[in-house]
């Protein structure tokens, strides 16, 4: 078994980047999730209800130069350091401060969304704690969330047009023996790094959202199918949510070992 794909998507609800090797910190891979939008109250929003966020691609450099982009905007061009006044946040009943500052950003997302809004940036360290102790990023509720190509070729077989991975929003990619194996697994090291399973990862209406158009399913798929074989005690669940044990890097290709199921 073997890691198989990398993602981060630095824009809570925005695109993601598909990566070859990619820096595993203790709140999640790094740069994954360090953006968020909030309305004027520091309430989340995401592509549940605003779709279009989807669409939003945010490219950084490694001198807190970001850039933003979606289609039919002109693009937006900003810094880590003009995002240096606290702000309220509050992702689900997590509430936590992070840093807002840069009023050009704050237009430019209330001209897409189509209302008053604010970009807001984690810092250079997240202040929110996962059950008081395991640092988190603007995710929802864990540092990094599996998904194995088993369980989507699994889903596929079951659809009328196969779905992409992207449609999951998964940090890690791998290949296992059968379907929903990932289910089972206590610890698993890949690479150099050994992670925890938090829990099996519960899905929503977001999954029927298409990465590439933005429009929901017209039959609110894959979401009414995995309703149909994969609703458990905790919800409808497709992956699994982990905590890193060390730092370290990941690199596409890298070995998967099961530690404990």
């Amino acid at each position: 078994m073997a890691l198989t794909q990398l993602f981060v998507h630095p824009l809570k609800s925005g695109r993601g980047h598909d990566l070859q090797s990619a820096t595993v910190t203790e709140q999640g891979l790094f740069n994954d999730r360090i953006w968020l939008v909030v309305r004027p109250n520091g309430s989340q929003i995401t592509a549940r209800t605003h779709h279009r966020l989807v669409l939003v691609q945010a490219q950084g450099s490694g001198e807190g130069e970001w850039r933003f982009s979606a289609p039919g905007q002109a693009t937006l061009y900003t810094d880590t350091h003009r995002f240096a006044i606290p702000h309220r946040a509050q992702v689900w009943k997590s509430e936590f401060t992070a840093q807002t500052g840069d009023v050009a950003a704050d237009a430019w997302f209330s001209t897409l969304l189509g209302e008053p809004v604010h970009l807001l940036w984690l810092g250079q360290s997240t202040r929110r704690l996962q059950d008081g102790s395991t640092p988190l990023s603007f995710a929802d509720g864990a540092p990094f969330l599996l998904i194995s190509e088993a369980s989507l070729a699994d889903l596929n077989q079951r659809l009328s047009t196969p779905i992409s991975i992207r449609q999951f929003r998964p940090n890690l990619v791998v290949d296992d023996a059968f379907p929903f194996e990932e289910d089972e697994w206590h610890q698993i090291r890949i690479g150099e790094v050994v992670f925890e399973k938090i829990n099996r990862c519960t899905r929503c209406i977001f999954i029927t959202i298409d990465p590439d158009s933005a429009l929901p399913h017209p039959d609110r798929q894959p979401l009414t199918t995995l309703m149909q074989y994969r609703r458990l005690p905790e919800g409808v669940c497709f992956g699994v949510n982990l905590r890193a044990r060390n730092s370290g890097i990941l690199h596409v290709g890298d070995s998967l070992e099961v530690v404990q199921s």
